[in-house]
This record gives C-alpha cells, sequence and structure tokens, in this order.
C-alpha cells in the first residue's frame, strides 16, 4: 500500500477524514473540493488539493492531474433536481471519459443503500430492480453503478452505505426539530464514520474489486429505541410518539456478504451503544 497514490473526488464530511486516514497509511493523496476556502485546509492536512466540478462535465483545476493515479474514489451524491437521474448520468459519463485516458484502474463508488426498495424484510445486494428503488436518488445511483461496472477500462467497486452517523452527526443535532416520531418499531439503518473508512481502507488494501457490497452495523435499533436513547443522553425532550396507523414498510440492511469478503468486524457494531 506504501506510495500508491489515491484521488477522492469530494473530500467533505466522509472525504476528508478518509483522505487523513489512508496517508496515515502511507498513501499520496489527492483531494477535490468545489469551494476554493477549502483548499488551504486541504493542503494543511497533507492532501494534494483541486478544485473540480461536475456541472455535468468535468471542470476546474487539470483534471487529468488530479486522475494521475492507481485508484479514485467518488464520494458526491446526486444532486436534488427534477431531472436528478439524467444529470447524474451526464456527470458519470464525462467522468468515465476522462478516466478512459488517465492511468487510474480502480474505482470505488460510495452509494447508498437507497437503491433498496422497502420490502418489509432483510435486503441483500442482489434486490435492486430498477424503477423501485427507494427513491429518486436511489435510482440515479443505481444507472450510475451499472455504467461503472460495465466500463472495462478499469474496475469498479461498490459500496453502498446506509444512513451515516458518528461525530457531528448526531439525533441530538436535530431531535428538537421533530414534531413527532413515527413508525416508532422500524428498524433503523445506520453505519459509524469510523466503519465506513475502514471498510474503503480495507477494499483497497485486500483489493476487492469488482464487487459490490452493503455496508451497514449489524445492530438494527427500532426507532423509539434510538431516538429515546439519543434523547436521554442529550438532555433532550422526546418528541411526540405517533404509534397511529399502518405501519410503514421497512428494510434490514445486511452486511454479510461484505463481512465475509473482508472478514470484516464493525468498530461500531451496535448504533445504540456507538451514541
Amino acid at each position: 500500500m506504501q506510495n500508491q497514490t489515491v484521488s477522492i473526488l469530494g473530500c467533505g464530511w466522509l472525504g476528508l477524514p478518509l483522505a487523513k486516514a489512508l496517508i496515515k497509511k502511507g498513501f499520496i493523496v489527492k483531494g477535490s473540493t468545489t469551494a476554493e476556502e477549502h483548499l488551504e485546509q486541504l493542503r494543511t492536512e497533507g492532501i494534494e488539493p483541486y478544485i473540480l466540478n461536475l456541472s455535468p462535465e468535468l471542470e476546474g483545476d487539470e483534471p487529468a492531474e488530479f486522475l494521475e493515479s492507481e485508484t479514485l474514489i467518488v464520494n458526491f451524491p446526486p444532486e436534488r433536481r427534477s431531472d436528478i437521474a439524467e444529470y447524474h448520468v451526464q456527470q458519470f459519463s464525462s467522468l468515465i471519459d476522462a478516466l478512459q485516458l488517465s492511468p487510474v484502474r480502480t474505482v470505488l463508488l460510495v452509494s447508498s443503500t437507497s437503491v433498496y426498495p422497502m420490502l418489509n424484510r432483510e435486503v441483500t445486494e442482489e434486490d435492486t430492480d430498477s424503477g423501485s428503488a427507494g427513491s429518486a436518488a436511489g435510482e440515479a445511483l443505481l444507472l450510475v453503478e451499472e455504467m461503472l461496472m460495465q466500463e472495462r477500462s478499469f474496475q469498479t467497486t461498490v459500496v453502498r452505505f446506509c444512513g451515516l452517523v458518528g461525530y457531528d452527526r448526531s439525533p441530538a443535532n436535530y431531535l428538537g426539530r421533530m414534531a413527532e416520531i413515527s413508525d416508532p418499531g422500524q428498524p433503523m439503518n445506520l453505519i459509524h464514520r469510523d466503519d465506513c473508512i475502514n471498510i474503503i481502507t480495507e477494499i483497497i488494501r485486500l483489493g476487492q474489486w469488482g464487487e459490490v457490497f452493503n455496508a451497514c452495523s449489524p445492530g438494527h435499533p427500532s426507532r423509539i429505541d434510538y431516538y429515546s436513547k439519543a434523547a436521554e443522553i442529550g438532555g433532550i425532550e422526546l418528541p411526540p410518539v405517533n404509534e397511529g396507523g399502518e405501519p410503514s414498510p421497512f428494510k434490514i440492511i445486511s452486511s454479510s456478504k461484505l463481512e465475509g469478503a473482508l472478514n470484516y468486524r464493525f468498530i461500531h457494531p451496535d448504533p445504540l451503544q456507538s451514541l
């Protein structure tokens, strides 16, 4: 792993600490941001900084130089807009065109479990069905996942993360703004940022390319248990609980494939404990 170069397209809440973790392991890291005011922070952390945008064409500081790497980590979500799927596909068409001219041979796409419909059961990597994803963003992600996986000039691994938590992403920050807790018995799908970083690092270390992995903590607390504990820890009043009506459909994300392939043990297996 020493002296490998990794480019991270999107050095935000997950990408920046991921870059720092990779640097500690001996990687050379190039990182992109869309904001000029973030360049100095990246530089201070030892990251070679670039301003890049996909709008939808790949534009900015020397995109070809940014892609002078062995591995690219793609870490930006679909934009919220009426033509979300079409626009996200255009962004990735431009990115793939640039990748075909680059030395990048492995790509890791940070995707989301929003690609899965609510099936009222445990779901695995096989449970996607185009046209019935859990959201418009999920549909957009399914399309670009397929584009990358079909490309033959590089190998892609897709990691579908569930709800990202940890550090400043605490339920205590928004409990006070919740009007009520609906579907109190519904299971939650969450993963701590520490595990996200560890999983990505392990995929690179083990060379697990050409794969699709779910990444979700094995513990699935109910909404009422999770928010009750968060309120207790934060000293915040719990919003009213709405137990009326038919329960909403749900899904329970299985990470069994990832745990087996990487021999991975979660740092934070129980979201209740990581609160």
